[in-house]
C-alpha cells in the first residue's frame, strides 16, 4: 500500500508537489501558504545553481513540508520551538523515513537533533533566509544583503552550517544578476 510520503516523493514535478500539498492543506489543516512556495522556488534555485551531492527531489519536497505543523503569529514561545519537532513527528505518521523526518525537524536548532544532516543545513539556510525576505506583520521584508548579513552573524552566531559560503555565494550571484 503506497503511503502519502511515496505519493508525493514520487512525484518529480515540483509544480505538482504544490498542488499536492494544496489539498493535504485542504483536507488535514497544515501550514501551507505563500511564504512556503517562495521558500520552496528559492530551494529550486540555490540548488539549480550549486552541486552540493544531494537529492534535490528530497530536498524540495522537505522544504514544502518542514513547516507543516507551523502556527500563523504563534504568540506561545513553546508553539515556536517545538512545531519543527511536531511536523517531524507527523511526517513519520504519513510514512516519512526517520532520515526525511530528521531534514525536517533540523529545519530550525530547537530541537538539539545532533549530528546535523547535510540536507538540514540547506533547509535551514533557505527557511531562515527565505524568512526574512518577506513581510511580517511586525516588520518589514529585508533586503537579501541585509538579510544575508543577519543570518551569518545573528542568526548563525557561533553554529556551524556547511553550505553558508556556498549560499553567501549564490545570494551574491543572484543579487548581480538581478541589478
Amino acid at each position: 500500500m503506497e503511503t502519502f510520503a511515496d505519493y508525493i516523493l514520487s512525484e518529480k514535478d515540483w509544480v505538482k508537489k504544490m498542488e499536492i500539498m494544496h489539498y493535504l492543506k485542504m483536507k488535514t489543516g497544515i501550514f501551507f501558504d505563500n511564504s512556503v512556495i517562495f521558500k520552496t522556488m528559492l530551494m529550486k534555485l540555490f540548488l539549480e545553481n550549486t552541486d552540493l551531492g544531494l537529492d534535490k527531489n528530497e530536498l524540495i519536497t522537505a522544504c514544502l513540508l518542514c513547516n507543516c505543523k507551523k502556527v500563523n503569529n504563534a504568540q506561545n514561545l513553546d508553539k515556536i520551538k517545538s512545531y519543527a519537532k511536531d511536523g517531524a513527528e507527523y511526517l513519520s505518521e504519513l510514512g516519512f523515513s526517520d532520515h526525511f523526518c530528521k531534514i525536517c525537524e533540523e529545519v530550525n536548532r530547537y530541537s538539539g537533533s545532533f549530528p546535523r544532516e547535510k540536507e538540514g543545513d540547506v533547509l535551514e539556510l533557505i527557511d531562515q533566509f527565505g524568512g526574512m525576505l518577506l513581510d511580517r506583520p511586525e516588520r518589514i521584508a529585508f533586503q537579501p544583503d541585509e538579510a544575508l548579513v543577519l543570518l551569518e552573524y545573528r542568526n548563525l552566531k557561533d553554529k556551524h552550517n556547511r553550505y553558508l559560503p556556498q549560499f553567501k555565494e549564490f545570494v551574491n550571484e543572484m543579487e548581480e544578476v538581478l541589478v
